[in-house]
């Protein structure tokens, strides 16, 4: 987990007051890989227990199919739904019912998902929450709209240029995007971005959480160099239209330099409701 140099306590404390102030029961933070949301989140939740608050956390990469699933997605529609992470990969469903659970003050299970292993935790393994003041759901691209059938046309990197020539894969993931993800977006009472200076930094980003991510599971399978750089290519073209579309999504944006610093960005601006 990257904590942004300048997302000191105070502004921690600043955040979680306006989301308190909203009356927010989901406060949603989205920002490209590596940009530091885990760690906001859980920065958020401490200081809301230090506060006497009940904060659940969930991500959206806690809701990924098991790998047998998009095995059979990469059998019956394309060969790229094998890896996990694009839109049309995650339990849509399943994310819907807990945060519904929690809104509602139900007792519900938080989902978890092991990256390393790719493959979720044992239920039995699940936190279990009986309530909830507030939830921190972060994600890589939550918010995120669908693109235009004419800005899918052409390929944006190697991966797929090579491995989707047809445009086959990006059409299915960006259908799934503009048709099952919008009631989840619908679940966030307010939404913050913070946003990277550009996509090129972000394998820098996520290739540091990687090797953490090894170093912390010592035998586990981890990629190489190489085999990393094919796998962020699965997500070039919907972290570039997060980039593009957020901004003026957001409810609030802190803009971030290359070394995950604040710097000025662009007015936080009211998120349009449904």
């Amino acid at each position: 987990m990257h904590m942004p140099t300048g997302l000191d306590p105070g502004l921690v404390a600043a955040i979680l007051d306006e989301a308190l102030g909203t009356g927010a029961r989901v406060l949603g933070i989205s920002g490209l890989q590596g940009s530091g949301k885990s760690t906001l989140a859980a920065r958020l939740a401490a200081e809301g227990a230090r506060r006497g608050l009940r904060c659940a956390v969930l991500s959206i990469d806690d809701v990924y199919l098991p790998r047998d699933r998009r095995g059979r997605l990469a059998r019956d529609v394309h060969p790229l739904l094998a890896t996990r992470g694009p839109p049309g990969t995650h339990r849509i469903a399943l994310a819907l019912e807990v945060l519904d659970a929690l809104r509602e003050g139900r007792r519900t299970a938080l989902p978890r998902f092991d990256k390393l292993a790719d493959a979720p935790l044992p239920q039995r393994l699940w936190p279990r929450v009986d309530d909830a003041d507030l939830v921190l759901f972060e994600g890589w691209f939550l918010g995120t709209p669908a693109e235009t059938d004419a800005a899918l046309a052409t390929p944006l990197n190697a991966l797929e240029r090579d491995e989707d020539g047809d445009g086959r894969w990006r059409r299915w993931c960006n259908d799934a995007l503009a048709r099952d993800y919008p009631a989840l977006w619908r679940r966030i009472d307010r939404l913050l971005l913070l946003l990277a200076p550009g996509f090129e930094v972000v394998p820098g980003w996520r290739w540091q959480a990687e090797q953490a991510m090894a170093a912390a599971r010592p035998g586990m399978p981890a990629m190489d160099r190489a085999a990393f750089a094919r796998f962020m290519q699965h997500y070039e073209r919907v972290s570039r239209q997060a980039l593009r579309t957020l901004p003026a999504i957001a409810d609030r944006v802190i803009a971030l330099d290359a070394a995950r610093r604040p710097r000025p960005g662009p007015p936080s601006a009211p998120r349009p409701r449904s």
